[in-house]
């Protein structure tokens, strides 16, 4: 029986569309993850539920979108996913300073900005940085705003290239088992990246600037003996390098030069008596000045509300 109900007044009929989106799509988020009902009448917002509590976290999800709505943004899915979950977890109020941010323009000339609190710590920790590793589940942004932020400082030429590279260990395969030339055998394990660089700068210039190597994409191999110098370097995948592959990439870092280091720990495909790199280095580097780590969870996770309790899950079972 839902004993509570709350009204919530719009400033402008047209609000409503903005708000819960095509066939209501986003009201019915909200419904689905909150356990409410809404109904939406020209002017009128109505939340019923079974406790306050519910009905409470409904009302805070709507006034903060209802923020950006009045400012002319146009609502997405993910932008509800993110207001839900930062209500679910008591920091709605930070919700709208997400927003205040542009990162850059992509190629579609649409605005990318920080999505959660874990990736606005990352996006901070990086402009304060030489180094900063990412670690944390799949869907949290790291890949994407890896190369959002290379791209954004070779647009302003505080660097000369993008450097983006990761180990060649995925499901048990080696690269000497896959058909084909190096190119084919590393890009399909590289595909997040070139939908990263796509999205940010379209197939064209992407294509343009690896033809003139301003933009790099290799193996880590191919990373031995150098010394990167004005470069925006990325380390995808981290966790399946080992401890002298992860040593031989931090080592190559050259002046006037960042390094981003992301993975997953969770997600490590090396063999059972080797120790991943990635856990070695957070271990080793934790104090050194320019080195910082910023830790992801599911509260950052930016697909689907289901990933996130999908994540949780499988965390769960391991503990």
């Amino acid at each position: 029986m839902q004993d509570y109900s709350i009204d919530i007044r719009l400033s402008h009929p047209d609000d409503m569309m903005n708000l819960f989106g095509s066939n209501e799509r986003h009201l019915k988020m909200i419904e689905d993850e909150l356990a409410v009902t809404i109904h939406a009448r020209t002017e009128i917002v109505q939340v019923l539920g079974e406790s306050a509590e519910v009905v409470e976290l409904a009302r805070q999800v709507i006034e903060a979108l209802l923020v950006l709505v009045n400012r002319g943004m146009l609502i997405s899915t993910a932008d509800t996913a993110t207001a839900i979950s930062m209500a679910k977890n008591h920091n709605i109020n930070k919700f709208v300073a997400l927003y205040e941010e542009e990162i850059i323009k992509d190629s579609y000339g649409k605005t990318i900005r920080v999505k959660t609190l874990g990736q606005k710590v990352y996006v901070d920790s990086v402009k304060n940085h030489d180094i900063v590793f990412g670690i944390g589940p799949a869907g949290t942004g790291k890949t994407f705003l890896a190369v959002t932020l290379a791209i954004k400082a070779l647009k302003r030429g505080q660097i000369k290239r993008v450097i983006l590279t990761r180990p060649a260990v995925e499901a048990g395969e080696s690269l000497g088992f896959l058909p084909g030339d190096l190119k084919e055998k590393v890009d399909p394990y590289l595909r997040p990246v070139y939908d990263a660089l796509y999205q940010v700068l379209g197939r064209e210039q992407t294509t343009r600037l690896m033809e003139r190597e301003i933009i790099e994409i290799a193996p880590l191999a191919y990373m031995r003996g150098r010394t990167l110098e004005d470069a925006f370097v990325i380390l995808d995948e981290a966790q399946n390098t080992t401890i002298m592959q992860m040593k031989m990439f931090l080592t190559r870092l050259g002046f006037n030069s960042k390094m981003i280091v992301n993975g997953d720990i969770s997600q490590i495909d090396l063999p059972k008596n080797v120790k991943s790199g990635l856990i070695d280095a957070s271990e080793k580097l934790k104090g050194i000045r320019q080195i910082d780590f910023v830790h992801f969870s599911s509260k950052d996770v930016v697909r689907h509300p289901v990933v996130a309790e999908i994540i949780n899950a499988y965390e769960d079972k391991r503990d």
